[in-house]
């Protein structure tokens, strides 16, 4: 049986078809993103606090950072339906994919963001924050005037790292049925009866890398200008 030669020329092919389902990548990012801030904000809060919450914030991130992505993401596509319909008798079965998607990330990716918030706002010096109540502003204005600009900026290569972090996991969601660029891939292989898998892979490696090389130099040159007349964080 004779062995198929590499077809370099079905590359471009791959990617043009590939691309319009990356739409559904940014789906997933941005909206885990929102919900993983939230998971980390509240994370963040408690580990800030001594006495219980203190303690569940930590079994929380233990917990989440232990299990493997695909594993969690089997559990809450297979297993929510199952629970809701067991406590309150709904069916969530028929909800899009992303949703299972996104809930899933969020869940993992918020004990990362909670890290994150944790230390950046720790990082920032506290006599800055009571100078600032001394002066006459309010708990709130001192955390999003003096505070929160800095945490940010030390919180922005870490960010920068759980984005591509996230895109790359979040390849995960065609194995639940979800098309997105992966699952494109998946599809344009099984048409072909396996042939081209190479070149498709390749397809999808080249774009991957240049959706994360563009997160990194965006949030290069953002740290950039938020540090511009000081020392560079990300450096």
């Amino acid at each position: 049986m004779a062995t198929r030669v590499f077809n370099l020329g079905f590359i471009p092919k791959v990617i043009v078809e590939v691309l319009p389902y990356l739409s559904v990548t940014f789906l997933i990012v941005l909206g885990t993103m929102v919900f993983a801030s939230i998971v980390g904000f509240l994370v963040a809060k408690a580990k800030i606090k001594n006495g219980v919450t203190r303690h569940i914030a930590n079994a929380y991130i233990t917990v989440f950072r232990c299990i493997p992505s695909i594993v969690l993401l089997f559990l809450v596509y297979y297993g929510l339906p199952q629970l809701f319909q067991m406590l309150f008798h709904v069916d969530i079965s028929f909800w899009n994919k992303a949703v299972f998607v996104i809930l899933t990330f969020a869940l993992l990716f918020g004990a990362n963001m909670g890290e994150v918030m944790r230390a950046a706002y720790e990082a920032v010096d506290g006599g800055q924050t009571e100078a600032a109540l001394t002066v006459g502003l309010t708990e709130r204005q001192a955390f999003f005037r003096i505070t929160f600009p800095q945490a940010f900026r030390y919180a922005l290569p870490n960010l920068a790292n759980i984005i591509t972090g996230l895109m790359k996991e979040g390849a995960l969601a065609y194995t639940i049925g979800l098309i997105d660029m992966m699952g494109k891939g998946k599809m344009i292989i099984s048409l072909n009866y396996g042939a081209y898998t190479l070149e498709t892979y390749l397809a999808l490696f080249l774009i991957y890398w240049v959706l994360t090389k563009a997160v990194e130099i965006s949030f290069g040159q953002m740290d950039k200008r938020l540090s511009r007349g000081g020392k560079t964080i990300a450096g």
